[in-house]
C-alpha cells in the first residue's frame, strides 16, 4: 500500500513544478526505480489529529493521474476540504450519519437547489469509494448515501430570430466571429479560449479540441463562420508570444483573450442587441443543440459532437418549441 502512497506523493509534488512533464512516463520510471523495496511508514511520537488532509492530497493526485482538468480538480478540493473541516476527525471514524448531518446542515443554510445538492454528495461518494478501493477502508460511509431526485429543467436557448438580432448587433469582427463560432460548434467557453488557429482544418471546416474529462473530439463550424473568422484574422493585430490564439485581447500586449473576457464580449453583443436576460457563451451552447434538433440532426450525432457521456445530459439542452412538437408528431404519428 505504501509504495502506490509514496508514487504518487512524488509524482504530484513533481508536476507541480514541472506542469508539462509527462506524468505517466515518471509513474512508470519511478515504479520500476522501487521495484522489488518494501517501503515502510516511519512512526514517530507525535501523533497527528486527522488524517483528513493528507487523503485528499493523495485522492487529487490520484484523479489528476486519471486526466481529470485543473478545474475539476480545484472543484474537487474545495469541496471536500469543507467537507473534512467540518468534522476535523480521522476518516475512519466518519459514519453515515456525520455525512447526513453535515449535507442536512450545509443544504439548509446555503439554501441550495437539489442539483446543487446532488453535486455535494456525488463529490463525497467518490472521495470514499476511492477510499475503500485503495484499502483505506474497509467500507465506505457513503454507500447509503440515497441520490437526491433533480428535476432537469431545460434553460434558454435563442430562437432564429434572437440568434439574427445578435448578429445583426455585432460592432466588430471578432464579435461576430466569436459569435458565429460559439454557435456553430456548439462548444464550451473552456474549449474555444484554449483554441490556436493552427488547430484550425480549413479544408473542412473543423479543428480538434480537447474537452472535460481531457477527452479529444473533432467539432465542425459553418461557411459562415469561417468567412468571419478569416475576416477577423485579416484585422487583428499579429500576437505576441509563440502561440497564435483563435481569439486575441484588443489591445496590446495582444495575448490570448480570457475567459471572463469572452463571457464580457458575448453579453455586450446581447446587450447590444436589446436583450435584457443574460446571455452567456453556454447560452449559444443550448441554442446550437436545440437547433441542431429541430433540424433534425439524430441526438447520438449531437452528443458526440457535444462531447457529452450521457445522451441525458444532452436532451437537458434542447429546448422543443409547442410548434416544433406538433410538427414531429404529425409527420411521425398521424397518418
Amino acid at each position: 500500500m505504501y509504495e502506490d502512497e509514496i508514487i504518487i506523493k512524488i509524482v504530484g509534488r513533481i508536476s507541480v513544478l514541472y506542469p508539462e512533464i509527462n506524468i505517466f512516463q515518471l509513474r512508470g520510471v519511478i515504479e520500476k526505480e522501487l521495484y522489488g523495496y518494501e517501503i515502510k511508514q516511519k512512526v514517530t511520537a507525535i501523533a497527528i489529529l486527522g488524517d483528513f488532509d493528507e487523503k485528499l492530497k493523495l485522492y487529487l493526485a490520484t484523479k489528476k493521474l486519471d486526466g481529470l482538468s485543473m478545474a475539476t480538480l480545484k472543484n474537487y478540493a474545495l469541496h471536500l476540504k469543507r467537507f473534512g473541516d467540518y468534522f476535523m476527525k480521522d476518516i475512519k471514524d466518519i459514519t453515515t450519519m456525520d455525512i447526513r448531518a453535515y449535507l442536512a446542515d450545509w443544504s439548509t443554510k446555503n439554501k441550495v437547489q437539489n442539483s446543487t445538492l446532488e453535486t455535494e454528495k456525488s463529490i463525497i461518494r467518490s472521495f470514499f469509494d476511492w477510499l475503500e478501493i485503495e484499502d483505506y477502508l474497509v467500507k465506505s460511509p457513503a454507500r447509503k448515501i440515497k441520490p437526491t431526485k433533480v428535476e432537469i429543467r431545460t434553460k434558454k436557448a435563442l430562437s432564429v430570430e434572437e440568434l439574427e438580432l445578435m448578429r445583426d448587433a455585432c460592432k466588430t469582427d471578432r464579435q461576430r466571429a466569436l459569435l458565429e463560432f460559439f454557435f456553430s460548434t456548439g462548444c464550451r467557453l473552456s474549449e474555444v479560449y484554449q483554441i490556436d488557429r493552427y488547430n484550425i482544418n480549413w479544408n473542412d471546416n473543423s479543428v480538434s479540441i480537447i474537452g472535460k474529462g481531457n477527452k479529444e473530439r473533432m467539432v465542425f463550424f459553418s461557411p459562415k463562420a469561417k468567412i468571419y473568422l478569416q475576416k477577423y484574422f485579416m484585422s487583428r493585430k499579429s500576437p505576441n508570444g509563440n502561440t497564435d490564439p483563435l481569439f486575441l485581447s484588443s489591445k496590446d500586449p495582444w495575448t490570448r483573450l480570457g475567459k471572463r473576457a469572452i463571457e464580457v464580449e458575448i453579453k455586450n453583443i446581447a446587450k447590444q442587441a436589446g436583450f435584457t436576460e443574460s446571455i452567456h457563451p453556454h447560452t449559444l451552447r443550448r441554442t446550437y443543440a436545440t437547433l441542431a434538433r429541430n433540424a433534425g440532426m439524430p441526438l447520438d450525432t449531437i452528443k458526440t459532437l457535444m462531447g457529452h457521456s450521457d445522451i441525458s445530459t444532452t436532451m437537458g439542452y434542447i429546448t422543443m418549441d409547442s410548434e416544433s412538437i406538433a410538427h414531429e408528431y404529425r409527420k411521425r404519428i398521424i397518418q
